[in-house]
Formats: structure tokens, sequence, C-alpha cells
């Protein structure tokens, strides 16, 4: 009797669901259809170069009264640290607020609010991107301010102490997590003695930084003839070429430029490596390979494949190995681009028991993008996802600044930033295919597994012999 109730109970409930499931579905098939993607107007760039090398855009957008700026400086990223300092940028980039030689961190901090505005920076592998915002009153006192933290920081030492300190703490947390230690070694595998291997910290890394190494690495990196300054807001070209010329006209650059960075590799052998975690209840596994700069042919069509495949909640490894078979919470795969090279990554975190199930999901998937054609369907919403996140992401004038200044590192035109949609738009699924035999070739993927190797070993051995770190 209990046993029918509980029947009928669940019976009420599952049924007005399935009603409600249904007239959502009839009122969605009443609406119109998409309309067709707008691709993002191609900004007005005025470009000009000062006297000392330094390259500014001038993007003059009509809405609120604030002015964005965006200095990026090339080759002070992560690939211009040295071995016994892989991440030092970073931390450079870090404490360039932290002080200058004029103002302590607070009056800078200070200033910055006073003029309705911040300014920061961060560091990528091939530079250092410093930020700034104010109101359009304010926007040349802010412009002097962003140049006062870029050319001039002072490095004091008790900032560089602490800084030192948080990052030990950081780093510390980081050895923890799997994640971390997957990512440095596949860094390893994917860009060998290549600079791009060098952007996760150490111990010895850390503590070796000094006030002096500091500011003799910024006299080195940071100059004006490997510069670009993006002003994007409500000002004429004329105001803001006078704001750039008062802020950095007079900046000069200092000795020798260092090296460019070398083509990190095309080609890899592939490796199996183990890393050792003892008592570990889940694997955490990456399949890695080399790729291709952001500047190839490729790069459009790699990017919609790289979507198809991993690249969100709907990708096929995220379908498969999450929704259909239940191994994890998530699963990705998909390109990585940079100046000088790239990398093939994909992976996930799966329970113990279904690790080498999941490497053979992966590896399916793999070679299915390699060698079927993408349906129609398909193609279709993930051209309208990467298009629409794209559109979405760059209508504010900081994020368009940002994307120009970003794409200027890694190689990209300034068109490309109006052009991208429309080149999303004209892939086609042969493109997708020959992409995914190209870049995503089960035989090219090194496999890398954090985790118990007691308790996976024996599902590894179809894939190879793998080493482990003990």
């Amino acid at each position: 009797m209990k046993k029918l109730m509980l029947t009928l109970a669940v019976s009420m409930l599952f049924v007005p669901a399935v009603q409600a499931a249904n007239e959502v579905d009839a009122a969605l098939a009443k609406l119109p259809p998409f309309g067709k993607d707008k691709p993002i107007p191609a900004p007005q760039i005025t470009k000009k170069t000062l006297a000392n090398g330094l390259t500014v855009w001038v993007v003059p957008r009509k809405g609120l009264p604030r002015v964005d700026f965006v200095l990026a400086v090339r080759g002070a990223g992560y690939a211009a640290d040295d071995k016994q300092h892989p991440a030092f940028a970073s931390m450079l980039a870090t404490l360039l607020n932290e002080g200058t030689t004029k103002r302590d961190s607070r009056a800078i901090a200070e200033t910055a609010q006073g003029l309705g505005g911040a300014v920061a920076a961060s560091a990528s592998h091939d530079g250092v991107t410093v930020f700034g915002n104010a109101l359009t009153s304010n926007a040349a006192p802010m412009l002097q301010l962003l140049a006062e933290v870029a050319r001039s920081p002072s490095f004091p030492a008790s900032e560089v102490e602490l800084a030192k300190g948080n990052a030990l703490q950081s780093l510390k947390a980081s050895e923890a997590q799997p994640s971390f230690r997957v990512e440095r070694a596949l860094n390893k595998v994917i860009y060998g003695d290549h600079p791009y291997a060098t952007t996760t910290a150490t111990v010895e890394s850390i503590t070796s930084v000094t006030d002096a190494y500091l500011k003799a690495e910024h006299g080195k990196r940071f100059r004006p003839d490997r510069a670009l300054l993006v002003i994007t807001g409500p000002v004429t070209v004329d105001a803001a070429m006078k704001m750039a010329g008062a802020a950095f006209g007079d900046w000069k650059a200092e000795g020798a430029a260092l090296a460019e960075t070398p083509p990190a590799p095309t080609e890899v052998k592939p490796v199996r490596q183990v890393l050792t975690r003892e008592g570990s209840v889940q694997s955490t596994v990456r399949l890695a390979s080399t790729g291709v700069p952001a500047s190839t042919a490729d790069l459009v069509p790699l990017r919609l494949t790289s979507t198809i495949l991993g690249g969100g909640f709907s990708s096929r490894v995220n379908i498969n190995l999450r929704e259909e078979k239940g191994y994890t919470y998530g699963a990705s795969a998909g390109a990585r681009t940079y100046r000088n090279g790239g990398g093939i990554v994909g992976g996930a975190d799966v329970r113990n028991e279904v690790t080498g199930a999941a490497l053979k999901e992966f590896f399916g998937e793999y070679r299915k993008i390699g060698t079927e054609l993408v349906p129609e369907a398909e193609m279709k919403m993930n051209k309208r996802y990467v298009a629409g996140g794209y559109l979405i992401n760059n209508q504010l004038q900081k994020a368009v600044a940002a994307t120009l200044a970003s794409n200027w590192l890694i190689g990209l035109p300034p068109e490309f930033l109006g052009e991208y949609v429309t080149k999303i738009e004209k892939v086609s699924p042969e493109q997708v295919r020959e992409m995914g035999k190209k870049y995503f070739a089960p035989e090219r993927q090194s496999i890398i597994v954090v985790g118990d190797p007691g308790a996976v070993a024996e599902q590894l051995k179809e894939y190879g012999q793998f080493a482990t770190d003990k």
C-alpha cells in the first residue's frame, strides 16, 4: 500500500512537470528564428607613432563620460623570464602600482580613486599590460598616473617582501592542487626548454627576487619601441595624442632590447607521465600536444573546432564525459595560441575507476572530429555561441581596448577585432575536420595523469608505458 501511494505521489509531481516542459517547448516553437549575427562595427582607429617609437591607437567612442587606457608592453611577460625566475613577470606586474618615485602604494590608489578610476597591471606569456580609466574630465591626469606607474616604479623593499610572502603562500596552496602540478608538467611536455614552459613559480624563483633585480628587469623590458598605447572613449584624436605626448613623449629606451622570443616547438614526441598523489580518489587527466602561433591562417577554424570539441558546456567532450557517462563534473579540450607558438590541451578530473575509460572517450572524440563532418545544426549552434560570446565580451569600450592590446601582443592586426565574427561564420565543416585531423589526432597527444599510481596503473597499460615521478 505504501509503495502504491509513493508511486502515485511521484506521478502527481511528474505529470505537471512534463506538461510544463511541453508547454515551454510549444512556446519556443512559435518564436521567430534568430536574426543574422551582426559583426562588431569595425572601430575607427587612428594609428600614430611617437618619436620614441611608442605606437598609439586612438579609438573615439560615444557614450559614457569615461576614457580607458591600455598600455601593452611586448616582450615583458613570462617569455622574458629566465629559467631561474619562472613566472617573475607576474610579480613584476603586481608590484608596478605598489610605489613609484613620486608616490607610495596608498597615494597611487587614492589618486586613482580621486580621478574616478583605477590603475592596475597584469602579465601574460607575451607581455605586460597596464590598465587605467577615469572620467573624461580627468583623463589627462589619469594617463599621467598610468605613465608614472609604468615608467618609474620604485619597488619599495617592504612591498617586495610582502609580495614575496604572498606569492610563497599562494604557491604552497597551489602545490596542493593537482591542476597546478599537471599544468606545470604539460607546459614542459609541450614547450620543452622554450620560454613558454616557465610560467609557474618556484620557491627559489620567488625568494631570489630583490628590489634591485626588479628595477634591472623593468629597465630591460619596458621600452617605448616595444609598447602600444590604446586610448578609447569620448575623446578627439588630437586631444588623445596631446595626452599621450605629455605622458610618454620623453620616455626613452635604455640599453639594448631583450632578444625576441624564438618560435616554440611545433612537433614533439608524445610522452606518458603519472605524477604521484598517494591516496587520491580521483585522477586529473590531461592530453597535451604542440600547437601554433595566433598569427597562423588556421586560427579561426581552429578556434571553432576547439569550441565544438571542448570549449563549452555543450561541447562534445563535456556532453560525453559529464552528461552521458557521468565520469566528471566537467571536461574540456582546445587550442591555446600565443605570439610564437601554442598548445593543444584537453582533460578532466575523473574518478579513479574510470580513468582509462575517460581516456578512451577523449580519444574517440578526438578521432571523430578529425574524420567526420560536423552536422549543419551543430556547426550553426557553435558559430552562434562563439560569435555571440565575442560580441557580448566586446561591447564595453574597456573590453575593446583590452582586446586590441591583447591581439597586438600575440601578433594579430587591429582589423581582426571587426573581422572575427564574419570569419567564424565562413568556417566550413570540411575545415573543422581538417583542424581535427591536423591538431587533435590521438597519436600526437601526450598523456599526463595526477593521481594514485596503484589505483590507475592497470587501466593505463593500453595507452603505453608511463613514467612516474617516484
